[in-house]
């Protein structure tokens, strides 16, 4: 951080701050995308699995007329559509980072373009793994809510242990990842208290 007046003042060697900070940092980019690319991996799986759910519903189908057996069931409708969630949002994800991947970027882009759509890929990874996780709940409260409760009572119960790793693990990422896209930009307003003047007294 450093007073607006400085940006493009040059060292002794006649670099300014940006292309001081592209230099010691050149690698930024090729880390960043390799990172990406793990996310990526997560995404993907998750469309296959939300696809692959969708035709294998809870009960089958009725040999007659080829529908769903529990289509009159309420938990199968919440099946359904969170399964149509999770792979919705998991698509958006990996269309997202792979956005990423496939674009040329430099320094400046990971400031905020990159930041951004990182704040946006992982939200919709989150919201993948959470809908997911409702998916595989409410087809074994289908199945087993007549005879076996304890079941998918203790199923739902554990289903929530990824939703709640995944939030805690990424929750410092998303923080700094939203305080330096949006909050930077506010700390030079005139409003503001300064540490500086900001013009260099002659």
């Amino acid at each position: 951080m450093m007073p607006p007046y400085l940006r493009e003042a040059k060292n002794k060697d006649g670099q300014t701050p940006y292309e001081l900070f592209a230099k010691e940092n050149k690698d930024l980019v090729s880390k960043g995308l390799k990172w990406m690319k793990d996310y990526m991996v997560v995404a993907t799986l998750i469309v296959t699995v939300a696809f692959a759910v969708a035709f294998t519903v809870p009960g089958g189908y009725n040999q007659d007329h080829g529908s769903p057996i529990f289509i009159r069931n309420r938990t199968f409708l919440v099946f359904v559509i969170a399964d149509a969630v999770s792979l919705i949002s998991s698509s958006t994800s990996l269309l997202v980072f792979l956005s990423v991947l496939t674009s040329q970027h430099d320094q400046r882009d990971f400031m905020y373009s990159l930041p951004r759509k990182l704040i946006m890929g992982l939200l919709t990874l989150f919201i993948s793994v959470a809908t997911l996780m409702v998916t595989f709940s409410a087809s074994f409260y289908v199945l087993y809510h007549k005879g076996l409760k304890w079941v998918w009572i203790l199923i739902a119960s554990f289903a929530t242990i990824p939703v709640i790793v995944f939030a805690l693990l990424q929750r410092h990422l998303l923080v700094d990842m939203f305080r330096s896209t949006y909050d930077s930009h506010y700390l030079f307003k005139p409003k503001k208290r300064m540490l500086y003047t900001t013009k260099p007294s002659l």
